[in-house]
């Protein structure tokens, strides 16, 4: 017999056969004396649970007839359901993939939400999801407080955290009340990830630092992950050892789930500190649609899990009690089957995205116009920012041009946190200290520790931390120390930041502005952590705007549009400082202070598709660069002007998304082009994407890079072996002269 029919039998079967007693309860009674489950909510509660199990049940109907394209289901899983029916609709939620039975008991909080249809347009992959439109199968809403979540392996608990953070505050930007509580759930196998590791100890970190930290992790333990068990009380003897997490298990009949978890919430929203509920589940019908569950599992291990079915125990546990009759209970099944299976092949029939430029449309927006009306409409007032910078304005300095990329960077923070009100900065050593290498020097003592503050060492924590802040209404400026620390992290920018707007259709935004030092040259101290040239991976990721400033001025103008752009359409934006430049003085000779720069005007700024032109504009050599490469660029050019080569030299400045536009039309002018990209040979750079951008539009000039070796870099001189340098543009753009007269002669 299928095994998807054989449970709905036994469902059935436990209905029809449970005994039923001679008195019932009112809606208001208990269950049972002690409980806090009355039998009206019991009910409700068992109707969301076999309204997330239809919901399972359809999908896999509509997916062999080819209507659905994602099955992955909650079936064992319902008395989450408990969770959703405690918790409050202004409770934000991150869901782990079977959540459903919560999902279903929070949207009956929401008035006029329709979980039953919306579920199944989701399930469709259709374009009237009011959610993801058809980009995913999640569970979420804006009116629930749920952002989506897609095949979360305990990616979303460190942003959950971030949340519990950002509830805890006073300053609360976006309305939450001050008693609301942060939940995520994930699988027992999750639990073992590093993700779920970092937030346990993320999470216990701030409690123990004195800041509460309000977060319900919940634990869907089904004892299983994919294929591979569960070791028996894993979860329990884990958490049980880590001090500062309160474990609470909830198992058995339904009013004792039920019990647990109002403890639980209780403990939460009452003494403002981290729990952990452990709720033991079943696992039906595999994994996903596509898993043979039976090559792994005996068939007896899988009958077992079957009479387990919470749906048919609480089923017979109701009428039992007298909390409901068998006709009732038999009614919201028939009743849920029969409206799920009339509605399944209309949300198939509404149809899918086909639009690839509506697809793609939340997840990089750029509003030009609203984005500068917010630079010039937030600039603050010269008396406010004299009083607290407590010292000359950075324009009004001794000297024009008197400061380096480090001091501009550190004045353009300043200003920033005048401008924005709920920008927060904070990383490792950025407040106290003052950063590494200085940049934010006296941030903390001029706007206090709640707004400047150090966090623990974990890039997984601070990008969390970032997410859970922008989703609670602030603008997240974390730093990352180094641009090789952010690769330990990734998956919380590419996974889930970059993807927030996008499997949300816009309505949740997870904004912020990366701080990333990083890239090669640093002198006296390197190696491969600190001298780290691979950008590769970030231009990799879909969304995410990347400003790569080399000069103090233009520092401070790209600053200002990444922040706009962070508050004005929620984009997340990395800001790559390069380290070697950041007390950089001097260009061509010492003591010229020819990389020194003034501080720009208040209402100045720098978008995407605006890079800097160093030339007259009718340079035969073109030289396209970026961050450490415009500075060597801009010395070779002028040893390039000895020998009679005249070249300009164009600074791209963002490198994602790339201004190819600008580009082309400086390559209109040249005759040859060369791009000198200090990143690795192989994708590490954005050599390949300029070369191929130029190419593919027919220009009539000659191409050509060159990049640094493709390998870590090594510790002191040896780095400068295998990174480029001043020379190597010099004698390639001697090459690319010299080919060029001879192709003349040959033509004469």
């Amino acid at each position: 017999m299928d095994r998807v029919a054989a449970v709905e039998e036994k469902l059935d079967r436990a209905i029809d056969e449970a005994p039923e007693p001679g008195v019932h309860l009112g809606p208001e009674q208990p269950l049972k004396p002690g409980t806090g489950l009355r039998a009206g909510t019991a009910v409700e509660l068992f109707e969301d649970q076999v309204r997330s199990r239809v919901i399972d049940v359809v999908s896999r109907e509509m997916k062999a007839r080819n209507e659905s394209f994602y099955t992955i289901s909650s079936a064992g899983h319902e008395n989450t359901a408990a969770i959703g029916t405690l918790l409050r609709p202004d409770d934000p939620c991150f869901l782990h993939y079977r959540s459903g039975g919560l999902f279903m008991a929070r949207a009956r909080k929401v008035p006029g939400y329709d979980a039953l249809w919306n579920t199944l347009l989701s399930v469709a992959a259709s374009q009237e999801d009011p959610l993801t439109e058809g980009r995913h199968k999640v569970w979420g809403g804006l009116e629930l407080a749920i952002p989506p979540q897609t095949s979360t392996i305990a990616s979303q608990l460190p942003k959950a955290v971030g949340m519990a953070y950002a509830l805890s505050r006073t300053d609360r930007p976006n309305g939450y009340p001050r008693d609301a509580i942060s939940v995520c759930s994930f699988g027992d196998a999750s639990f073992n990830h590093a993700a779920a590791l970092t937030a346990f100890n993320a999470a216990r970190w701030s409690q123990r630092r004195g800041r509460p930290t309000p977060i319900l992790f919940v634990c869907e333990d089904n004892g299983i992950g994919i294929s591979v068990e569960t070791p028996s009380r894993w979860i329990e003897s884990s958490v049980r050892g880590m001090r500062g997490l309160t474990y609470v298990r909830a198992e058995g009949e339904i009013d004792e789930v039920y019990d647990a978890t109002q403890q639980a919430i209780d403990t939460v929203r009452g003494r403002r500190k981290p729990v952990f509920l452990h709720l033991p589940t079943v696992r039906l019908w595999g994994h996903a649609g596509s898993d043979l569950e039976a090559a792994y599992r005996s068939r007896a291990e899988i009958e077992t899990s079957e009479d387990a079915d919470p749906i048919a125990r609480n089923a017979r546990y109701l009428i039992a009690t007298g909390a409901a009759s068998r006709d009732q209970l038999r009614d919201v099944v028939e009743r849920t089957r029969r409206e799920a299976r009339e509605l399944a092949p209309k949300a198939a029939a509404t149809g899918h995205l086909d639009d690839p430029e509506r697809i793609v449309a939340p997840l990089a927006p750029l509003s030009t116009h609203e984005v500068s009306r917010r630079v010039s409409e937030s600039v603050p007032d010269d008396a406010t920012r004299a009083e607290v910078a407590g010292r000359q304005l950075p324009e009004a300095a001794t000297q024009p041009g008197s400061r380096t990329l480090a001091a501009r960077l550190n004045a353009a923070l300043r200003d920033q946190l005048l401008r924005h009100d709920t920008a927060l900065l904070f990383g490792e050593d950025v407040g106290r200290k003052g950063g590494v290498y200085g940049v934010t020097t006296g941030l903390q003592a001029t706007f206090g520790q709640q707004r400047v503050f150090d966090t623990l060492l974990d890039e997984t924590s601070i990008l969390g931390l970032a997410q859970g802040l922008g989703l609670a209404g602030y603008l997240p400026v974390p730093e990352i120390q180094y641009l090789a620390y952010i690769h330990n992290a990734l998956d919380q920018i590419r996974g889930e930041a970059c993807s927030t707007s996008f499997f949300s259709s816009g309505a949740f935004r997870s904004p912020m502005v990366v701080r990333i030092a990083g890239l090669a040259y640093q002198k006296g101290f390197g190696g491969h952590f600190h001298n780290d040239n691979s950008v590769g991976a970030l231009r990799d990721i879909p969304g995410l705007a990347l400003a790569v400033p080399s000069r103090g001025d233009d520092a401070v103008r790209m600053l200002r549009a990444s922040m706009a752009m962070a508050e004005v359409d929620g984009r997340v934006v990395g800001f790559l400082e390069p380290i070697a430049l950041y007390h950089e003085r001097d260009l061509y000779e010492d003591g010229d202070g020819g990389w020194l720069t003034d501080y720009p005007a208040g209402d100045e700024l720098l978008l995407p598709g605006e890079p800097g032109v160093y030339g007259d504009g009718d340079e035969p050599l073109l030289i396209v660069t970026y961050g450490n490469g415009v500075r060597m660029s801009l010395r070779a050019a002028r040893r390039l002007a000895e020998e009679g080569v005249r070249a300009r030299v164009v600074d791209l400045r963002w490198l994602n998304p790339l201004p190819m536009a600008a580009v082309r039309e400086q390559a209109a002018s040249a005759e040859q082009v060369l791009v000198v990209d200090e990143c690795r040979s192989t994708g590490g750079g954005i050599a390949d994407a300029v070369v191929a951008g130029l190419a593919e539009h027919g220009g009539q000039a000659r191409l050509r890079s060159i990049r640094a070796w493709d390998t870590y870099i090594p510790l002191g001189p040896a780095a400068d072996a295998v990174l480029l340098s001043e020379d190597d543009i010099v004698t390639t753009a001697r090459e690319m002269g010299a080919g060029r007269r001879r192709r003349r002669r040959r033509g004469r």
